[in-house]
Order: C-alpha cells, then sequence, then structure tokens
C-alpha cells in the first residue's frame, strides 16, 4: 500500500470539495481549483475526509495512488493557504521593479525584461532584488519562478543572477593563471 496514497486529506474549514465521478473542484477563500482524475483511481469524501482508493497493487496503480493523492492535497492547501516562492536577484545593476500588473527585470542586458503576472499568479517585489511569487496553484507558481529564474540563471563563478532563495549555489574557483 502507499504511504502517500492512504493517508486521508482533511478539508479545512472554509475550503468546499465537490466530487462528480471522476471531477474534482476545490473552492476555498483565494481561488478554485479544478482536476481531472484517471478513470482507475476512486475518490471518496466521508465528511470533511477524502480518501483514494485504488483498484489493484499494478505498478501503474501504486504509482497513480500517491500521485492522485499529492495532487488534491495540494489543491486543498492550495485554495486554504496558498504556495510561494521566493527569487534573489544578486549581481550589481541587477534590479527588479513592479508596474502595474507586471514586473521589469534589468538583468545586465542591453534591454530591459517584462514579465507579466499570469493568471491566477502575484508577482510581489518587497525590494529591488527580491521577488516572491504567490498562488493557489502549486506547478503554476513553481512554474513562473522557474520562467524568471531562467531569465537570468546564476553564475557559478561570481553568483551573479537570480536563485531561489533557499538555493545554495557552489562558488567554482577560477582559473589560477600561468605561473612562471
Amino acid at each position: 500500500m502507499s504511504r502517500i496514497g492512504r493517508k486521508p486529506i482533511t478539508v479545512p474549514a472554509g475550503v468546499e470539495v465537490k466530487i462528480d465521478g471522476q471531477h474534482i473542484t476545490v473552492k476555498g477563500g483565494k481561488s478554485t481549483l479544478e482536476m481531472d482524475v484517471h478513470p482507475d483511481m476512486t475518490v471518496k469524501m466521508d465528511g470533511n475526509v477524502i480518501t483514494v482508493e485504488r483498484p489493484s497493487d499494478d505498478k501503474n496503480h501504486r504509482a497513480l495512488h500517491g500521485l492522485t493523492r499529492s495532487l488534491i492535497n495540494n489543491m486543498v492547501v492550495g485554495v486554504s493557504e496558498g504556495f510561494s516562492k521566493e527569487l534573489q536577484i544578486n549581481g550589481v545593476g541587477y534590479r527588479a521593479t513592479k508596474q502595474g500588473n507586471k514586473v521589469v527585470f534589468n538583468l545586465g542586458y542591453s534591454h530591459s525584461i517584462e514579465v507579466v503576472e499570469p493568471e491566477g499568479i502575484t508577482l510581489d517585489v518587497p525590494s529591488q532584488n527580491q521577488v516572491i511569487v504567490k498562488g493557489a496553484d502549486k506547478q503554476l507558481v513553481g512554474e513562473t519562478a522557474a520562467k524568471i529564474r531562467k531569465l537570468r540563471i546564476p553564475d557559478v563563478y561570481k553568483g551573479k543572477g537570480i536563485k531561489y532563495a533557499d538555493e545554495h549555489l557552489r562558488i567554482k574557483e577560477g582559473k589560477t593563471g600561468a605561473k612562471k
């Protein structure tokens, strides 16, 4: 039995879950998220507890069991608490500024780069070298943060670029040059 798949999901107060066959809708204070579950998986709701069951111990069913439970749990957590990723900008002259619903990045290129907030995502810029990506959909938050990081991947020699706040960079030592 899957350790993750068999764990029940407790639905907090203020979150409404609707199961219509294989379609699940989770509505909360932050947002509304929808998902279609794999036809082999069975999702049941008893009171405020959601359980996911699988038909057999087949390898694919075992994999889908934990995946389905995790996706539903991420939906419940997303609409109640939300997800966020913090990015740090390192480098002389590198900065970000918020203008309406977009963030303008100056990253040492000859031009500035504008990133428009996708639907369901908010980009906060508390300081010019910090960007916080917030939203209810965990996948969309991670994807947006990865796209922003890709604008200027951290340099392994100087550490300049955009990195996750919890990311640890190992700075390489440069060439020492010819010694005679």
